[in-house]
């Protein structure tokens, strides 16, 4: 089946991976309870184990594959202020209020990087390099035009139209049909990135349990029972960041 989709040469491994290696986590016997279980081992789950690893809070991290394993190693790297869908539609389903105060959210968040990548000295490749949204046709250029120059009021990010004639000196390529510069748009390497923060999140005490699916989580009284491929632990508070690998559970 390969042979038929890719050619002889195709990679099916992560790009990312060539530079970090996955990391290899011996199985331990898993505690009888913690204060804090997180299950995914991606970025999400990570942040959040070193928070409250660092406030003190016996912190345990389950990942059903390799930490690491899933879309926070596998993707494309770009950090931008984007939230889908468009504040139309946020402001549509949710309100106004709430629509700016999410869209903001994702403005705080590309900020939030940039302070927590220097405040933690990481090595990941991170720079504020700005990003180029290419136009495929000219209806697609005059919506990314209309859409970076009609931005709402008190929203407005950096951004400048680049019409075909003009795209060359960006892309050294006249194949698009223009597009749209978010110069405050940043890069990150995801797969040094998430080494430094399993690295933080290991030395700050939090247990990490590769290739441990959680198999159920039920209530149990204050806190919640989960019971894994290693066998049942009892935590106050569970956070689950299993994302687009979200089951059953």
């Amino acid at each position: 089946m390969q042979s038929e989709l890719f050619t002889p040469d195709a990679k099916l491994t992560s790009y990312w991976w060539d530079v970090v290696e996955r990391p290899k986590i011996d199985p331990k016997p898993l505690p009888a309870t913690a204060d804090v279980a997180v299950i995914g081992s991606g970025y999400t789950g990570l942040n959040a184990a070193l928070v409250t690893a660092r406030g003190g809070r016996s912190t345990i991290v389950f990942d059903a594959e390799e930490a690491g394993f899933g879309c926070s190693t596998r993707n494309g790297g770009q950090i931008s202020t984007s939230i889908k869908p468009a504040f139309a539609d946020l402001a549509k389903r949710y309100g106004e209020d709430r629509a700016r105060a999410i869209i903001r959210e994702g403005q705080a968040s590309l900020a939030w990087m940039s302070t927590f990548v220097a405040a933690e000295h990481m090595d990941c490749g991170f720079g504020v390099v700005g990003r180029f949204h290419a136009a495929h046709n000219a209806r697609q250029f005059e919506a990314l035009a209309k859409a970076a120059t009609h931005q709402p009021k008190g929203l407005e990010v950096e951004a400048h139209v680049v019409p075909r004639t003009e795209q060359r000196a960006e892309l050294g390529t006249d194949i698009y049909h223009g597009g749209v510069v978010y110069s405050r748009h940043a890069v990150i390497d995801p797969g040094r990135y998430h080494k430094e923060l399993l690295t933080r999140v290991t030395a700050a005490g939090a247990d990490i349990q590769a290739h441990c699916p959680v198999t159920s989580l039920e209530k149990d009284g204050q806190g919640f029972k989960l019971t894994t491929a290693r066998g049942v632990l009892r935590a106050r508070d569970v956070g689950v960041a299993t994302n687009g690998y979200t089951g059953n559970l």
